[in-house]
Protein backbone atom coordinates (compact mmCIF):
# COMPACT_ATOMS: atom_id res chain seq x y z
CA UNK A 1 0.00 0.00 0.00
CA UNK A 2 2.82 2.63 0.87
CA UNK A 3 4.81 1.12 -1.89
CA UNK A 4 1.43 2.44 -4.00
CA UNK A 5 1.03 5.51 -2.26
CA UNK A 6 5.31 6.14 -2.96
CA UNK A 7 4.62 5.43 -6.78
CA UNK A 8 1.51 7.38 -6.85
CA UNK A 9 3.67 10.61 -5.08
CA UNK A 10 6.58 10.37 -7.34
CA UNK A 11 4.19 10.04 -10.72
CA UNK A 12 2.47 13.25 -9.90
CA UNK A 13 5.91 14.70 -8.99
CA UNK A 14 6.95 13.95 -12.31
CA UNK A 15 3.86 14.85 -14.25
CA UNK A 16 4.16 18.52 -12.59
CA UNK A 17 7.75 18.86 -13.35
CA UNK A 18 6.78 17.64 -16.45
CA UNK A 19 4.07 20.61 -16.82
CA UNK A 20 6.20 23.05 -15.06
CA UNK A 21 8.73 22.61 -18.26
CA UNK A 22 6.65 23.08 -20.68
CA UNK A 23 5.64 26.07 -19.31
CA UNK A 24 8.57 27.44 -19.15
CA UNK A 25 9.02 26.44 -22.31
CA UNK A 26 5.79 28.30 -23.87
CA UNK A 27 6.53 31.09 -21.95
CA UNK A 28 10.59 31.37 -23.62
CA UNK A 29 9.90 29.61 -26.81
CA UNK A 30 6.73 29.83 -27.55
CA UNK A 31 6.41 29.88 -31.54
CA UNK A 32 8.83 26.18 -31.78
CA UNK A 33 5.67 24.50 -29.29
CA UNK A 34 2.40 26.71 -31.22
CA UNK A 35 3.64 25.82 -33.89
CA UNK A 36 2.87 22.23 -34.72
CA UNK A 37 -0.95 23.58 -34.30
CA UNK A 38 -1.32 26.32 -36.22
CA UNK A 39 -0.86 25.31 -39.66
CA UNK A 40 -1.24 21.79 -41.74
CA UNK A 41 -0.41 23.00 -44.65
CA UNK A 42 1.97 20.88 -47.31
CA UNK A 43 3.37 24.24 -48.88
CA UNK A 44 6.90 25.86 -47.22
CA UNK A 45 7.00 29.85 -48.01
CA UNK A 46 10.19 30.76 -48.93
CA UNK A 47 10.80 31.63 -45.01
CA UNK A 48 10.33 28.40 -44.60
CA UNK A 49 12.70 26.95 -46.74
CA UNK A 50 15.08 30.11 -46.09
CA UNK A 51 15.62 28.41 -42.01
CA UNK A 52 15.00 24.53 -42.85
CA UNK A 53 17.48 24.99 -45.92
CA UNK A 54 19.60 27.68 -47.22
CA UNK A 55 20.60 29.40 -44.12
CA UNK A 56 24.34 28.87 -45.71
CA UNK A 57 22.90 31.82 -47.87
CA UNK A 58 23.51 34.02 -44.46
CA UNK A 59 26.70 32.81 -43.02
CA UNK A 60 28.68 35.34 -41.90
CA UNK A 61 26.71 38.19 -43.12
CA UNK A 62 25.06 41.29 -42.31
CA UNK A 63 21.61 40.74 -42.82
CA UNK A 64 18.58 43.75 -43.60
CA UNK A 65 15.15 42.61 -43.69
CA UNK A 66 12.08 44.42 -45.76
CA UNK A 67 9.13 43.45 -44.56
CA UNK A 68 5.96 43.70 -42.48
CA UNK A 69 3.36 42.19 -40.55
CA UNK A 70 2.39 40.29 -43.14
CA UNK A 71 6.24 38.13 -43.22
CA UNK A 72 5.65 35.39 -41.40
CA UNK A 73 6.71 31.69 -41.34
CA UNK A 74 3.46 29.13 -42.83
CA UNK A 75 2.94 28.25 -38.60
CA UNK A 76 2.41 32.47 -38.42
CA UNK A 77 5.96 33.18 -36.91
CA UNK A 78 6.94 36.62 -37.72
CA UNK A 79 9.71 36.99 -40.22
CA UNK A 80 11.67 39.36 -38.09
CA UNK A 81 11.25 37.15 -34.96
CA UNK A 82 12.51 33.89 -37.22
CA UNK A 83 15.44 35.51 -37.84
CA UNK A 84 15.93 37.61 -35.03
CA UNK A 85 16.15 34.66 -32.82
CA UNK A 86 18.30 32.41 -35.31
CA UNK A 87 21.81 32.50 -33.79
CA UNK A 88 23.16 31.54 -37.17
CA UNK A 89 21.53 34.97 -38.73
CA UNK A 90 23.09 38.53 -37.55
CA UNK A 91 19.95 40.65 -38.31
CA UNK A 92 21.31 44.25 -38.21
CA UNK A 93 18.17 46.44 -39.02
CA UNK A 94 14.78 46.00 -41.09
CA UNK A 95 13.62 48.22 -43.68
CA UNK A 96 9.52 49.39 -43.44
CA UNK A 97 7.07 49.95 -46.79
CA UNK A 98 3.88 52.13 -47.23
CA UNK A 99 1.55 50.76 -43.90
CA UNK A 100 4.62 50.64 -41.78
CA UNK A 101 6.51 47.60 -40.31
CA UNK A 102 3.70 46.33 -37.83
CA UNK A 103 0.66 47.21 -40.56
CA UNK A 104 -0.48 50.66 -38.18
CA UNK A 105 -0.38 53.11 -40.99
CA UNK A 106 -2.99 54.38 -43.21
CA UNK A 107 -2.47 54.12 -47.10
CA UNK A 108 -0.82 57.03 -48.29
CA UNK A 109 0.57 57.86 -44.79
CA UNK A 110 4.46 58.50 -44.56
CA UNK A 111 6.13 56.04 -42.41
CA UNK A 112 9.20 56.84 -39.73
CA UNK A 113 12.21 55.72 -39.48
CA UNK A 114 12.73 54.55 -35.43
CA UNK A 115 13.95 52.06 -33.47
CA UNK A 116 11.84 48.61 -32.74
CA UNK A 117 10.23 47.95 -29.68
CA UNK A 118 10.46 44.24 -29.77
CA UNK A 119 14.28 43.58 -31.35
CA UNK A 120 15.92 47.09 -30.43
CA UNK A 121 17.06 46.88 -34.57
CA UNK A 122 16.54 50.36 -36.10
CA UNK A 123 13.65 50.28 -38.64
CA UNK A 124 13.86 52.85 -41.88
CA UNK A 125 11.38 53.88 -43.94
CA UNK A 126 11.02 53.44 -47.23
CA UNK A 127 8.07 54.77 -47.50
CA UNK A 128 8.74 58.75 -46.77
CA UNK A 129 11.38 60.68 -47.66
CA UNK A 130 13.38 57.88 -48.81
CA UNK A 131 12.11 55.36 -51.23
CA UNK A 132 15.16 53.22 -51.89
CA UNK A 133 18.17 52.61 -48.99
CA UNK A 134 20.77 55.56 -48.37
CA UNK A 135 24.39 54.66 -48.74
CA UNK A 136 24.60 55.05 -45.18
CA UNK A 137 21.92 52.32 -44.50
CA UNK A 138 23.50 49.63 -47.54
CA UNK A 139 27.01 50.34 -45.83
CA UNK A 140 25.60 48.80 -42.36
CA UNK A 141 24.82 45.05 -43.95
CA UNK A 142 25.82 42.70 -47.10
CA UNK A 143 22.20 40.91 -47.74
CA UNK A 144 19.13 42.56 -47.91
CA UNK A 145 15.95 39.87 -47.84
CA UNK A 146 12.49 41.03 -48.93
CA UNK A 147 9.52 39.17 -47.68
CA UNK A 148 6.14 40.36 -47.87
CA UNK A 149 2.86 39.45 -49.16
CA UNK A 150 1.94 40.95 -52.74
CA UNK A 151 -1.87 40.80 -53.78
CA UNK A 152 -1.44 40.13 -57.04
CA UNK A 153 -1.92 43.35 -59.07
CA UNK A 154 -0.48 46.35 -60.53
CA UNK A 155 -1.72 49.05 -58.34
CA UNK A 156 0.23 47.66 -54.65
CA UNK A 157 3.26 50.01 -53.83
CA UNK A 158 5.23 46.45 -52.27
CA UNK A 159 6.32 45.28 -55.21
CA UNK A 160 7.56 48.84 -56.15
CA UNK A 161 9.86 49.20 -52.96
CA UNK A 162 11.12 45.40 -53.91
CA UNK A 163 12.33 47.62 -56.98
CA UNK A 164 13.78 50.15 -55.59
CA UNK A 165 15.61 48.22 -53.23
CA UNK A 166 16.83 46.06 -55.87
CA UNK A 167 18.27 49.07 -57.33
CA UNK A 168 20.39 50.28 -54.29
CA UNK A 169 21.69 46.59 -53.80
CA UNK A 170 22.72 46.51 -57.22
CA UNK A 171 24.57 50.59 -56.77
CA UNK A 172 25.97 49.44 -53.64
CA UNK A 173 27.17 45.71 -54.28
CA UNK A 174 24.93 43.95 -51.93
CA UNK A 175 23.31 40.49 -52.34
CA UNK A 176 18.92 40.21 -52.76
CA UNK A 177 16.89 37.50 -51.78
CA UNK A 178 13.45 37.21 -52.19
CA UNK A 179 11.61 34.71 -50.01
CA UNK A 180 8.77 33.95 -52.07
CA UNK A 181 4.76 33.56 -51.16
CA UNK A 182 1.07 32.43 -52.72
CA UNK A 183 0.06 34.95 -55.58
CA UNK A 184 -3.66 35.07 -53.47
CA UNK A 185 -5.08 35.33 -57.27
CA UNK A 186 -3.57 32.45 -58.59
CA UNK A 187 -0.51 32.17 -61.30
CA UNK A 188 -2.25 31.58 -64.48
CA UNK A 189 -4.74 34.59 -65.40
CA UNK A 190 -2.86 37.73 -66.67
CA UNK A 191 -5.54 40.82 -67.77
CA UNK A 192 -5.81 44.34 -68.48
CA UNK A 193 -4.00 46.75 -70.17
CA UNK A 194 -0.31 47.65 -70.07
CA UNK A 195 1.00 50.36 -68.22
CA UNK A 196 2.25 53.36 -70.06
CA UNK A 197 5.57 55.17 -69.25
CA UNK A 198 4.40 58.15 -69.42
CA UNK A 199 2.44 57.54 -65.85
CA UNK A 200 4.65 55.22 -64.12
CA UNK A 201 4.68 56.18 -60.43
CA UNK A 202 4.99 54.23 -56.98
CA UNK A 203 1.40 52.68 -58.12
CA UNK A 204 2.15 51.53 -61.39
CA UNK A 205 5.94 52.05 -62.11
CA UNK A 206 6.58 49.12 -65.04
CA UNK A 207 4.44 48.41 -68.36
CA UNK A 208 3.18 45.58 -66.68
CA UNK A 209 -0.50 43.89 -67.10
CA UNK A 210 -3.13 45.56 -64.53
CA UNK A 211 -3.34 41.62 -63.20
CA UNK A 212 0.46 39.98 -63.95
CA UNK A 213 0.04 36.35 -62.58
CA UNK A 214 3.17 36.71 -61.04
CA UNK A 215 4.32 35.83 -57.53
CA UNK A 216 6.83 38.23 -55.93
CA UNK A 217 9.77 36.35 -56.37
CA UNK A 218 9.04 35.52 -60.14
CA UNK A 219 8.15 39.69 -60.32
CA UNK A 220 11.29 39.98 -58.79
CA UNK A 221 13.41 37.96 -61.88
CA UNK A 222 11.46 39.81 -64.46
CA UNK A 223 12.10 43.49 -62.88
CA UNK A 224 16.05 42.36 -63.00
CA UNK A 225 16.19 41.73 -66.60
CA UNK A 226 13.57 43.41 -68.13
CA UNK A 227 13.89 46.53 -66.66
CA UNK A 228 17.62 46.49 -66.14
CA UNK A 229 18.21 46.52 -62.68
CA UNK A 230 20.69 43.55 -63.02
CA UNK A 231 21.29 42.95 -59.09
CA UNK A 232 22.96 40.05 -57.17
CA UNK A 233 19.41 38.27 -56.79
CA UNK A 234 18.16 35.31 -55.37
CA UNK A 235 14.69 34.12 -55.10
CA UNK A 236 13.61 31.18 -52.75
CA UNK A 237 11.08 29.42 -53.83
CA UNK A 238 8.09 27.99 -52.24
CA UNK A 239 7.50 24.54 -51.50
CA UNK A 240 4.16 22.53 -53.24
CA UNK A 241 2.56 25.43 -54.04
CA UNK A 242 0.73 25.26 -57.33
CA UNK A 243 -0.46 28.25 -60.23
CA UNK A 244 -3.92 27.38 -60.37
CA UNK A 245 -4.23 27.62 -56.76
CA UNK A 246 -6.03 31.09 -55.26
CA UNK A 247 -4.78 31.71 -51.17
CA UNK A 248 -8.00 30.04 -49.61
CA UNK A 249 -6.51 26.68 -51.89
CA UNK A 250 -3.40 26.62 -49.91
CA UNK A 251 -4.48 25.82 -46.22
CA UNK A 252 -2.28 28.83 -45.39
CA UNK A 253 -3.66 31.70 -43.26
CA UNK A 254 -3.99 35.11 -44.32
CA UNK A 255 -2.11 38.18 -42.37
CA UNK A 256 -3.70 40.74 -43.82
CA UNK A 257 -0.94 42.66 -46.24
CA UNK A 258 -2.73 46.81 -45.43
CA UNK A 259 -5.76 47.45 -43.69
CA UNK A 260 -8.40 47.27 -46.19
CA UNK A 261 -7.62 43.65 -47.42
CA UNK A 262 -8.90 41.77 -44.43
CA UNK A 263 -9.28 38.49 -46.42
CA UNK A 264 -7.64 36.79 -48.90
CA UNK A 265 -10.52 37.31 -51.12
CA UNK A 266 -10.66 40.58 -50.70
CA UNK A 267 -7.84 40.89 -53.20
CA UNK A 268 -10.03 39.93 -55.94
CA UNK A 269 -12.81 42.56 -54.94
CA UNK A 270 -9.83 45.03 -54.56
CA UNK A 271 -8.86 44.26 -58.64
CA UNK A 272 -12.07 44.97 -59.29
CA UNK A 273 -12.85 48.58 -57.77
CA UNK A 274 -9.72 49.92 -56.39
CA UNK A 275 -8.78 51.82 -59.25
CA UNK A 276 -12.96 53.29 -58.77
CA UNK A 277 -11.85 54.43 -55.43
CA UNK A 278 -9.10 56.99 -57.05
CA UNK A 279 -12.41 58.93 -58.70
CA UNK A 280 -13.10 60.11 -55.27
CA UNK A 281 -16.74 60.59 -56.40
CA UNK A 282 -18.20 56.89 -55.75
CA UNK A 283 -17.34 54.71 -52.71
CA UNK A 284 -15.94 51.26 -52.60
CA UNK A 285 -16.88 50.52 -49.37
CA UNK A 286 -14.28 51.25 -47.44
CA UNK A 287 -15.27 52.19 -44.24
CA UNK A 288 -17.56 49.67 -44.09
CA UNK A 289 -17.33 46.02 -43.39
CA UNK A 290 -16.44 44.54 -46.90
CA UNK A 291 -14.09 46.89 -48.25
CA UNK A 292 -14.44 46.78 -52.14
CA UNK A 293 -17.08 44.73 -52.13
CA UNK A 294 -19.26 47.52 -52.73
CA UNK A 295 -19.80 50.54 -55.40
CA UNK A 296 -21.96 53.57 -54.77
CA UNK A 297 -23.34 56.82 -53.86
CA UNK A 298 -25.79 59.20 -52.65
CA UNK A 299 -27.17 59.87 -55.76
CA UNK A 300 -27.00 56.44 -57.19
CA UNK A 301 -30.46 53.80 -56.96
CA UNK A 302 -29.48 50.49 -55.74
CA UNK A 303 -31.99 48.46 -57.76
CA UNK A 304 -31.46 50.02 -60.95
CA UNK A 305 -27.42 50.14 -61.17
CA UNK A 306 -27.72 46.46 -59.72
CA UNK A 307 -30.50 45.68 -62.35
CA UNK A 308 -28.38 46.89 -64.91
CA UNK A 309 -24.92 45.70 -64.40
CA UNK A 310 -26.55 42.39 -64.03
CA UNK A 311 -28.33 42.44 -67.63
CA UNK A 312 -24.53 42.53 -69.01
CA UNK A 313 -24.13 39.06 -67.75
CA UNK A 314 -20.42 39.65 -67.07
CA UNK A 315 -18.83 36.32 -66.32
CA UNK A 316 -18.99 34.90 -62.92
CA UNK A 317 -20.32 37.89 -61.08
CA UNK A 318 -23.63 39.22 -59.62
CA UNK A 319 -24.69 42.07 -57.96
CA UNK A 320 -27.41 42.86 -55.42
CA UNK A 321 -28.73 46.36 -54.26
CA UNK A 322 -27.84 47.78 -51.15
CA UNK A 323 -27.73 50.40 -48.88
CA UNK A 324 -24.91 51.49 -46.93
CA UNK A 325 -23.37 54.41 -44.94
CA UNK A 326 -19.53 54.40 -44.32
CA UNK A 327 -18.23 55.00 -40.96
CA UNK A 328 -14.98 56.40 -42.11
CA UNK A 329 -13.25 57.37 -45.55
CA UNK A 330 -14.60 59.06 -48.08
CA UNK A 331 -18.57 59.44 -47.63
CA UNK A 332 -17.96 59.06 -44.00
CA UNK A 333 -21.89 58.92 -42.46
CA UNK A 334 -23.48 59.56 -45.58
CA UNK A 335 -26.21 56.62 -46.81
CA UNK A 336 -25.17 55.40 -50.53
CA UNK A 337 -27.08 53.28 -52.94
CA UNK A 338 -25.26 50.83 -54.87
CA UNK A 339 -24.28 47.48 -55.69
CA UNK A 340 -22.52 44.92 -53.73
CA UNK A 341 -20.47 42.37 -55.96
CA UNK A 342 -21.01 38.92 -55.62
CA UNK A 343 -18.57 36.01 -57.12
CA UNK A 344 -20.19 33.32 -58.23
CA UNK A 345 -17.07 31.81 -60.45
CA UNK A 346 -14.00 32.96 -59.66
CA UNK A 347 -12.05 30.90 -62.64
CA UNK A 348 -14.64 32.97 -65.14
CA UNK A 349 -14.39 36.28 -63.43
CA UNK A 350 -12.46 39.02 -64.93
CA UNK A 351 -12.12 41.59 -62.65
CA UNK A 352 -10.43 44.61 -64.47
CA UNK A 353 -12.89 43.93 -66.96
CA UNK A 354 -15.94 44.33 -64.58
CA UNK A 355 -14.76 47.27 -62.84
CA UNK A 356 -14.53 49.08 -66.44
CA UNK A 357 -17.90 47.93 -67.34
CA UNK A 358 -18.92 49.12 -63.75
CA UNK A 359 -17.42 52.53 -64.23
CA UNK A 360 -19.26 52.65 -67.95
CA UNK A 361 -22.81 51.84 -66.71
CA UNK A 362 -22.69 54.24 -63.89
CA UNK A 363 -21.54 56.91 -66.07
CA UNK A 364 -24.50 55.83 -68.74
CA UNK A 365 -27.34 56.01 -65.68
CA UNK A 366 -25.88 59.20 -64.28
CA UNK A 367 -24.21 61.85 -66.73
CA UNK A 368 -24.94 64.70 -64.81
CA UNK A 369 -23.60 63.44 -61.80
CA UNK A 370 -19.85 63.63 -64.08
CA UNK A 371 -18.20 60.95 -61.81
CA UNK A 372 -14.90 62.29 -63.62
CA UNK A 373 -15.61 65.69 -62.28
CA UNK A 374 -12.98 65.71 -60.15
CA UNK A 375 -8.99 65.13 -60.74
CA UNK A 376 -8.42 62.18 -62.59
CA UNK A 377 -4.45 62.35 -62.19
CA UNK A 378 -4.63 59.53 -59.04
CA UNK A 379 -7.15 57.58 -61.76
CA UNK A 380 -5.10 57.51 -64.58
CA UNK A 381 -1.78 56.37 -62.64
CA UNK A 382 -4.07 53.60 -60.94
CA UNK A 383 -4.72 52.47 -64.66
CA UNK A 384 -1.83 53.57 -66.30
CA UNK A 385 -3.12 55.32 -69.15
CA UNK A 386 -5.64 58.63 -69.79
CA UNK A 387 -6.77 57.04 -72.52
CA UNK A 388 -9.16 54.97 -70.77
CA UNK A 389 -10.65 57.63 -68.70
CA UNK A 390 -10.86 59.34 -72.49
CA UNK A 391 -12.89 56.74 -73.59
CA UNK A 392 -15.31 56.31 -70.56
CA UNK A 393 -16.30 59.66 -70.83
CA UNK A 394 -16.86 59.72 -74.49
CA UNK A 395 -19.06 56.94 -74.05
CA UNK A 396 -16.80 54.49 -75.54
CA UNK A 397 -17.81 50.85 -75.29
CA UNK A 398 -15.71 48.49 -72.83
CA UNK A 399 -15.48 45.67 -75.51
CA UNK A 400 -13.59 48.00 -77.59
CA UNK A 401 -11.42 49.06 -74.27
CA UNK A 402 -11.03 45.49 -73.48
CA UNK A 403 -9.93 44.09 -77.38
CA UNK A 404 -7.66 47.36 -77.54
CA UNK A 405 -4.89 45.53 -74.54
CA UNK A 406 -5.30 42.21 -75.29
CA UNK A 407 -1.89 42.36 -78.15
CA UNK A 408 0.27 43.97 -75.57
CA UNK A 409 -0.73 41.35 -73.03
CA UNK A 410 0.11 38.60 -75.90
CA UNK A 411 3.59 40.51 -76.30
CA UNK A 412 4.18 40.33 -72.60
CA UNK A 413 3.05 36.68 -72.17
CA UNK A 414 6.05 35.88 -73.85
CA UNK A 415 8.16 37.49 -71.57
CA UNK A 416 6.39 36.79 -68.89
CA UNK A 417 7.11 33.04 -69.54
CA UNK A 418 11.13 33.35 -69.08
CA UNK A 419 10.39 34.20 -65.16
CA UNK A 420 7.97 31.65 -64.19
CA UNK A 421 9.54 29.28 -61.37
CA UNK A 422 6.17 26.68 -60.80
Amino acid sequence: MKKNIRLTILLLIILNLSYCARTILVKEGEPKILAEKISSSQIKLGIDVLLEKKLYLLRNKRVGLITNQSGVTKNLIPTVEALYNEKSINLVCLFSPEHGLRGNKKAGEFVESYIDEKTNLPVYSLYGKNKKPTKEMMNKIDVLIFDIQDIGIRTYTYIYTMSYVMESAAEYNKEFIVLDRPNPLGGTKVEGNILEQDFSSFIGRYPIPFRHGMTIGELALLFNKEFGINCNLTVIKMEKWERKMYFDKTGLHWIPPSPNIPHSETALYYSTTGFIGELSTLSVGIGTTTPFEIVGAQWIDPFTLAHTLNKKNLSGIYFYPVYFIPFYHSFENIECGGAKIFITNREKFLPFETGISILETINTLYPKQNIFSNDTKMFNLALGTEKITQNLKTNTNTDYIIRSSKKEIEIFNKKRKLYLLY
